[in-house]
């Protein structure tokens, strides 16, 4: 079994580099400490966990909390996942992924037990538990996302109002007046007051009103019969609509295929843009889905950023970056059908 000083003598730094890199006891730049680990995995050196967290009173691990209802695990939120483990692992941490129960009531023993070091918190309600839970258990914490007064509370989130004006932008700019909004329909579960729908709700709302358009909201449920049920009620509330916006995956199929079997032709008839997706979820359908593509890897990795600066004293107050997400046009919008009025 490899020795410390056998990593030094490779990585090309003193033992008590390697010491401090292992035990997490004194900051290390990036760039050493990477030299540091390629050298460990070369000798297959394994520092031991349990060890160096007496010795430092830290485990080096944070947690990404997840709730455990509902199917919540999209494509978007895998690359949330995966940039902020490298960026964590870049810096000497390991990220796990730790489901938490909506109302936070199994925190106590995550938190008290000294099992991480702090925690990323996704998937954030206006009024979440979970961040006053957090807050009393005085755990260093940073939220993906933002309640209703987040002043005062390190995050990072998608800049949902500007991606819906972006949008409304876009397809306004081809002629459209005439606006629809699918959401998840989250009434009744553990998950309402979910702070992205209400943000993208409320900036719809007032965004077309603003503009002396028409805008419709109707709310799918699951999967693809969800999305077929949503252009049902979309097309019943609003047979001229022309512009829809939809912010769920795993039902716009289903939406396509609704708006098709009413005799609705996307994107001649009616244009779909799907709202804080990926380009990878958009090529899967027909016609291609045009996409306001989330920056989800930026977001992990500035979540990551923003816990472990925290952890390492690094952090100057609490944290706070709004990303919007960015038009990747495909085949699924296109200017608004002629004769098209508000």
């Amino acid at each position: 079994m490899a020795t410390m000083q056998q990593v030094a003598d490779r990585a090309g730094v003193s033992i008590a580099t390697v010491s401090f890199v292992v035990n997490g006891t004194k900051y290390v730049t990036p760039a050493t400490t990477a030299r540091v680990e390629a050298a460990m995995r070369e000798l297959k050196f394994r520092g031991n966990l349990v060890a160096r967290a007496l010795a430092s009173r830290r485990t080096r691990i944070i947690a990404l909390l997840f709730p455990t209802v509902g199917n919540r695990f999209s494509p978007t939120t895998s690359e949330f996942f995966m940039s902020a483990a490298e960026r964590a692992s870049q810096r000497g941490y390991h990220l796990v992924l730790w489901p938490v129960d909506p109302a936070g009531e199994d925190l106590d023993d995550l938190v008290s037990g000294g099992l991480v070091d702090g925690v990323v918190l996704m998937e954030v309600r206006m009024d979440d538990p979970r961040v006053r839970k957090l807050s009393e258990l005085d755990v260093p914490f940073t939220l993906i996302g933002r309640t209703r007064d987040s002043s005062d509370l390190p995050f990072v989130d998608i800049d949902f109002e500007t991606t819906i004006e972006d949008s409304l932008d876009h397809l306004q700019g081809l002629g459209h007046r005439r606006f629809g909004l699918v959401l998840e329909n989250l009434e009744g579960t553990p998950m309402a007051g979910y702070a992205p729908h209400l943000r993208v709700e409320d900036t719809f709302r007032r965004s077309v009103a603003a503009r002396g358009a028409v805008g419709t909201v109707v709310y799918a449920g699951a999967g693809s019969e969800g999305g077929r049920e949503a252009a049902r009620a979309l097309l019943d509330a609003d047979p001229e609509v022309s512009g829809v916006l939809v912010m769920k995956d795993d039902s716009s199929a289903g939406l396509l295929v609704g708006l098709s079997a009413a005799g609705r032709r996307v994107p001649d008839d009616v244009s779909v843009l799907s709202i804080a997706s990926s380009g990878t979820a958009g090529d899967q359908h027909h016609p291609r889905l045009t996409t306001m593509v989330a920056p989800g890897r930026e977001l992990g990795e500035r979540a990551a950023d923003a816990l472990i600066d925290q952890l390492d004293g690094a952090s100057e107050g609490k944290p706070h970056f709004l990303l919007p997400c960015v038009l990747r046009p495909a085949e699924s919008v296109a200017a608004a059908p002629t004769g098209a009025t508000a």
